[in-house]
């Protein structure tokens, strides 16, 4: 599952031309599985704090088309267009590789019918949720939500159900956590403001 990016990129990074846009085009189509994997993966690069309002953007465009019933990735053109730093990016596949590792053992198509045309709507509005709580510069709470992107979006590429399901199962989680975080913070900030 990694191997593609990481082939990629390195390819990609040797001529010169890494970008969001390259990179999906590269991975052979512009799928939604495969957005939701990449997309993830920059959320969780080591970049200074505040730096996930921007780039949570990609994958909420993306799960937002989905939504919205696009049947393939229409990335805006300065979206496309963003450099990526391949060291950061190979650092944070790498960094995934455990997780990898153990879903490549399990993968297998599963549960087909999650991913018929009907439900992709459905699919897309759960993941953009999902995605929105990385949107929030919320202390603590990025990484969950990054990770069960990731893990839905592995299951999308393999066309595995039962994985993408893990993935918004964790990804309720995440909500619930950001959720509870943001209500605790509120509640400090009552206490101390008379």
């Amino acid at each position: 599952m990694s191997l593609p990016i990481l082939r990629t990129s390195r390819d990609q990074h040797d001529a010169g031309n890494l970008t969001l846009g390259s990179l999906l085009s590269g991975l052979g189509e512009t799928s939604f599985g495969w957005a939701v994997v990449v997309f993830a993966l920059m959320t969780m690069l080591p970049l200074p704090p505040g730096s996930s309002l921007v780039t949570a953007l990609p994958v909420l465009v993306t799960t937002a088309q989905m939504m919205l019933g696009y049947r393939h990735v229409r990335l805006p053109g300065p979206l496309a267009r963003l450099r990526l730093d391949h060291d950061k990016l190979r650092r944070t596949v790498l960094r995934l590789r455990p997780v990898t590792r153990r879903l490549e053992r399990i993968l297998r198509p599963r549960n087909p019918a999650l991913f018929r045309r009907r439900n992709e709507r459905a699919l897309g509005a759960a993941l953009f949720v999902i995605a929105f709580t990385l949107f929030l510069p919320v202390p603590g709470s990025g990484w969950f939500p990054a990770i069960s992107l990731f893990v839905a979006g592995v299951g999308m590429v393999e066309h595995d159900g039962r994985v993408t399901i893990w993935g918004l199962v964790m990804g309720a989680a995440s909500v619930l956590l950001t959720v509870a975080i943001v209500v605790s913070l509120a509640a400090s900030a009552e206490a101390v403001i008379p």
